[in-house]
């Protein structure tokens, strides 16, 4: 009997009736027309980061772990070409040594590069799109067990939805991503009153190449993050492994854990914590290669849910958000995240066509929900936004289709490329449908 599987936010459970780990294309093709023969579902499941059900199954699971690493390096286009089960933090030492870089990333790095770019990963900063868009090829096994080259040569009408496919239109055994130069990044950090930073939003995500900030709840200070890209041969000026070691490992997880798993028992007393969390931030400044920056450590387990709006609708939801939170009664010690993207042009990207922020709200994994996200989501909703694959929402496919405007596009996809529902699941069959 195969072990019960949980995601790391501990939001799903289930237990694959079989599980595989193939080395090889063929032996993905094996296991999917094996599924197609019992009639069991087949998922790949790579770091598990993903908080809604996207990649679980009862039916066959692919381990994709022992397909990682380079398969070649296309210096003078800029393109690198990686098994789909490259974990993103190992990406690194993949491109650097070509000059290469990922031109962003979000603040974790554990998911693998097909898990990142199936859910929609996007990070921050409006002159960047998501991962997803950096995808000029991939090679996947559809649900008939055919292998496709998905490029510009190849079928390449069907690479905006490959490229962003939700797991759903076959695996993706190796992707192609345009890159960057390898650059650096300088990173400012700093307190900020809440309502300046909701003020100057847009335009400081027109101005800086990256731009974001955390609001913990019943506080009225925003941490804003501000990076700005620079040449190779900027000087460095890293983070001292004493203060990485204190912000990084003691203050922003153990502490923070500590605080999370008190204020649980104690939810009075959330509000007086996240004021004085507020009033001890502090400023600071550093340079580093880019993935240093972009990636933070988070080892505290929690649960979160969101949407993309569009740009300038940002400052007014979390206006709402903040008095929602108040006038409801409910006390959350996870702040809140906003973020920013490029429009792009795949049609189940939360950014299709629009730029969009980003707010992304959060509990400690322990907690009580008590309505909060519901609240959120309502409110995230009213104003244009569009749910995050990989994260958790209520949405289904009739509610998808008003707010995904090219989703019968990919769903006729989806027909042509999985026509017997390999690759479904409870969280699919309610996304897409049957």
């Amino acid at each position: 009997m195969t072990r019960i599987r949980r995601n790391w936010a501990r939001t799903e459970t289930f237990r694959p009736a079989l599980t595989v780990a193939p080395r090889s294309t063929e032996q993905v093709v094996l296991a999917v027309r094996r599924g197609l023969e019992t009639g069991h579902g087949v998922k790949p499941l790579g770091a598990t980061h993903s908080f809604s059900g996207v990649a679980a199954t009862d039916g066959i699971h692919l381990d994709m772990d022992r397909m990682r690493g380079a398969i070649s390096i296309d210096r003078e286009r800029g393109r690198a070409t990686v098994w789909g089960g490259t974990r993103l933090r190992e990406l690194a030492g993949i491109l650097n040594p070509h000059g290469l870089a990922l031109p962003n990333m979000g603040d974790i790095d554990r998911q693998t590069i097909a898990g990142a770019i199936q859910t929609g990963t996007h990070g921050t900063g409006l002159r960047q799109r998501g991962l997803a868009a950096g995808v000029v090829g991939a090679t996947i096994v559809t649900g008939t067990g055919e292998v496709l080259e998905v490029d510009e040569q190849h079928h390449p009408e069907l690479l905006p939805a490959v490229a962003l496919g939700l797991g759903a239109l076959g695996v993706i055994v190796a992707v192609t991503l345009q890159c960057a130069p390898r650059f650096l990044l300088r990173a400012e950090e700093a307190p900020e009153p809440l309502d300046a930073a909701l003020d100057d939003f847009v335009e400081r995500t027109r101005s800086a190449d990256h731009f974001e900030f955390f609001w913990f709840p019943h506080t009225e200070v925003a941490r804003t993050k501000t990076n700005t890209r620079l040449p190779l041969d900027a000087p460095l000026e890293p983070l001292g492994a004493i203060p990485r070691l204190f912000d990084e490992e003691v203050m922003n997880n153990q502490v923070l854990g500590a605080i999370l798993a008190v204020e649980r028992l104690l939810p009075p007393i959330t509000p007086r914590v996240n004021r004085l969390i507020a009033a001890l931030s502090s400023r600071r400044s550093y340079s580093d290669e880019s993935h240093r920056v972009f990636v933070t450590p988070r080892r505290v387990r929690f649960i979160e849910m969101e949407y993309g709006l569009p740009l300038d609708a940002v400052p007014a939801a979390v206006r709402e958000l903040r008095d929602m939170i108040e006038r409801r009664g409910h006390r959350v010690s996870f702040p809140v995240e906003v973020r920013a993207a490029a429009a792009d042009d795949l049609p189940t990207s939360t950014a299709y066509g629009r730029e969009s922020g980003y707010v992304s709200v959060h509990r400690y994994w322990r907690e009580s929900d008590s309505g909060y996200f519901r609240d959120a989501e309502d409110i995230l909703l009213a104003h244009g936004g569009r749910p995050h694959w990989g994260k958790l929402h209520t949405q289904g496919v009739e509610e998808l289709r008003r707010i995904y405007p090219r989703l019968d596009d990919f769903l006729a996809i989806r027909d042509r490329l999985d026509p017997d529902r390999v690759f479904a699941n409870p969280y699919l069959d309610r996304v897409l449908g049957r």
